[in-house]
């Protein structure tokens, strides 16, 4: 059994070295000759798996080890007879932590004492940002979800959808949708000059879906207006060559990493090994907790006089704090632009390790019970 597999998916060989010969390449580039011989192929969302790549190869099983499938024309695999997997949810919890760290930054940046008072529009609701409002909530914000395909299937009132406008009037807009070219809810450039300017400087959009769910040349000439909002981009329209001028115009700069927690990458590979298993008849034995190394940071202690947001700020950022990622990819992006391409791409692929909050011990001693609360909801181990 031949394997061919994106060189970058964590684990490749803890949970697929028993099952085939892998052969790892780069997702990046890897061509129709590539998987010309292969029977499994996995990948992650850089890769197009389309017709192209796959025609007159071997390859039976397609996996990635990604939350998102746009990448995938599932379509075609499936009038091929090609089985797919993908692992939605793998890496929400990452994306959740790098949203609230965001936050976190963005409510000290304009002197927000109490972080709960922003106002959180959520613009998808699927797994990403269903968990974000989830914990959003827990910690006593005002949330409201905005998910127009979402609100047309589910006629039940067990979740109150907003329209998109009310959505973008809140202090903090967050784009968690997939992206759709065609259709009435397509995504492609949903976010436009129109809906752009109206948003002001008081408020916060941080996009971690696709790069091409905003206007690239629309969100750079509202940058350059007055009264523009702070913006945090995580995706990008033409990765990895991305626009370096707008690069230098937004809040925060980070290469696609969001969803780049160790636990969430290495669950990717969990979920996809767990269909690949189930596609041979194999029984699955490996988990990824297995595998999960000893965190280099592991307990944190706060005494009665710590302050509870400040004691927030710290966990999260001593967990992450998503200032490094932007100082490292805007001394990426200083190279010539014909090396941009490839440094975004080495950003990712070396990308040092980065933990969830639930990694980390927190020790309260005689701290209030609302201060064991808010670590609860953020997600960290609890001892008291």
């Amino acid at each position: 059994m031949r394997i061919v597999a994106d060189e970058n998916i964590p684990l490749l060989d803890s949970f697929f070295g028993d099952i085939g010969d892998i052969r790892p390449v780069s997702g990046r580039t890897m061509s129709a000759a590539d998987v010309q011989n292969a029977d499994i192929l996995l990948v992650r969302s850089v890769t197009r798996v389309n017709r192209a790549l796959l025609e007159g190869s071997r390859v039976r099983f397609v996996g990635t080890c990604t939350i998102g499938t746009d990448h995938v024309d599932q379509k075609w695999l499936e009038s091929s007879g090609i089985t797919f997997s993908a692992a939605p949810g793998c890496n929400a919890n990452s994306v959740v932590e790098y949203v609230l760290s965001v936050i976190s930054l963005h409510a000290e940046r304009r002197g927000v004492a109490d972080w709960s008072k922003l106002r959180v529009g959520i613009v998808g609701a699927g797994n990403v940002g269903g968990e974000l409002a989830h914990k959003l909530d827990r910690l006593g914000f005002d949330v409201v979800l905005c998910d127009p395909p979402r609100a047309e299937r589910e006629d039940d009132d067990s979740q109150e959808f907003v329209s998109l406008e009310e959505a973008m009037a809140c202090d903090v807009v967050t784009l968690h949708t997939p992206l759709t070219r065609e259709g009435d809810h397509a995504t492609l450039h949903m976010f436009g000059r129109e809906r752009l300017s109206s948003l002001t400087e008081n408020q916060l959009l941080i996009n971690t879906s696709r790069g091409e769910v905003i206007e690239t040349s629309a969100l750079l000439a509202r940058l350059d207006e007055p009264n523009a909002p702070s913006v945090v981009l995580d995706v990008w329209e033409n990765e990895p060559r991305i626009h370096a001028e707008l690069m230098e115009k937004v809040w925060l700069a980070t290469p696609h990493i969001a969803g780049y927690s160790l636990e969430g990458k290495v669950q990717g590979s969990e979920m996809v090994y767990q269909a690949l298993s189930r596609y041979m008849g194999l029984p699955a034995r490996k988990k990824a907790g297995q595998f999960l190394p000893e965190p280099a940071l592991n307990k944190l202690s706060f005494t009665s006089a710590a302050e509870e947001m400040d004691s927030a700020n710290i966990a999260i950022r001593s967990c992450y704090d998503p200032r490094r990622d932007d100082a490292r990819m805007r001394l990426a992006m200083a190279l010539p632009a014909e090396e941009r391409g490839p440094a975004f791409d080495r950003l990712r692929r070396d990308y040092p390790v980065r933990r969830e909050f639930s990694s980390v011990k927190i020790q309260l001693k005689g701290t209030s019970k609302s201060m064991q609360d808010t670590f609860r909801a953020l997600g960290f181990k609890l001892k008291l």
